[in-house]
């Protein structure tokens, strides 16, 4: 049974064994988008380790006791069975795939993310859902994995499948392993304009550090909005911004006040038509509006994940 698979095989078609995530990054890599090379630990992973566990009937036991109306039944489940998947060693040949292929990275620091089965596609965006831990080292890649897997199980993602009427179906996670970009700059990019829905215009937001300070609201970024044809800028918002979330020593994060950097423009002109290169080339690939997270390091730009814009309201 496979294990784990490298982003360079896998496509857009892997969700089910990769999760949404997985299978976005193996698509782009293979479209020639620069994305930092990473493995999935496929969800047969997580499967195998649920039965070798015994853990099966004691998830199912937990999930039929929730009424998604009484939240305290979600929390209850939710308590039990991450406690009971963070408690189980994983079966070792799991371990040593895992390890093997962190090795083959040859990075000190990784991304770790869930990416679920059921993930991103737009009946169930799951983003947000689920966990990542940014600047993992090896000595803590089994336990975020385990972690990864638990995040399932989070109240938010347990009373999210009763909502969707997703607790019949069959959902898994998959673990996105990707080599950490020591961002200066990140953020996120969406290929059609979410607000005025104008599929001629983009919009990238961006600060100074890693990107999860964008995603989780935790900072206000710059936005630019880029015409496609004519390709041109066609607003600048500069926020300022006093405080950066970047690698910590030894791994993990932390906050770094910026100064009088925080007060300047992310990006230049140049580089806002850069990545607005890159975000229609991606938009094209896929053939559908994207919501993309994007990192600089050293010049250049890498995409770490894309998916569907879910929140359209209007026909193509």
């Amino acid at each position: 049974m496979e294990l784990v698979r490298g982003f360079s095989q896998l496509t857009k078609s892997d969700s089910d064994i990769a999760g949404g995530k997985g299978a976005s990054l193996g698509e782009m890599t293979a479209a020639g988008i620069p994305v930092p090379p990473g493995f999935v630990v496929l969800s047969a992973s997580f499967e195998r380790f649920i039965e070798e566990t015994g853990l099966t009937q004691e998830i199912d036991a937990a999930l039929h006791a929730v009424d998604h109306k009484e939240i305290h039944t979600v929390e209850n489940a939710s308590e039990r069975i991450q406690a009971l998947i963070l408690a189980a060693e994983m079966p070792k040949d799991i371990a040593s795939e895992i390890e093997k292929a962190f090795k083959g990275l040859g990075a000190p620091y990784v991304a770790v993310r869930s990416s679920a089965t059921a993930e991103d596609s737009s009946m169930a965006a799951w983003a947000g859902q689920l966990d990542s831990y940014l600047n993992t080292t090896e000595k803590d890649l089994l336990e975020k994995v385990k972690r990864c897997w638990a995040s399932l199980f989070t109240p938010r993602a347990i009373f999210y499948r009763f909502e969707k009427g997703l607790h019949a179906a069959k959902i898994s996670v998959a673990v996105v392993v990707q080599k950490m970009v020591a961002s200066e700059k990140s953020g996120i990019a969406f290929s059609v304009h979410p607000v005025t829905e104008d599929h001629n215009q983009l919009i990238i937001e961006a600060g100074f550090g890693l990107g999860e300070a964008i995603v989780s609201g935790q900072i206000t970024p710059d936005s630019y909005v880029v015409e496609k044809k004519p390709r041109r800028i066609v607003d600048i918002s500069v926020s300022e911004q006093t405080k950066g979330l970047f690698r910590r020593d030894g791994g993990g994060n932390e906050w770094k006040g910026l100064g009088k950097l925080g007060a300047s423009q992310v990006l230049d002109e140049a580089a806002i038509l850069d990545l607005a290169e890159l975000v229609v080339k991606i938009e094209r690939h896929y053939g559908f509006p994207c919501d993309i997270e994007w990192a600089y390091e050293d010049g250049r730009f890498y995409i770490v994940q894309s998916r569907p814009i879910t929140t359209l309201q209007k026909k193509q």
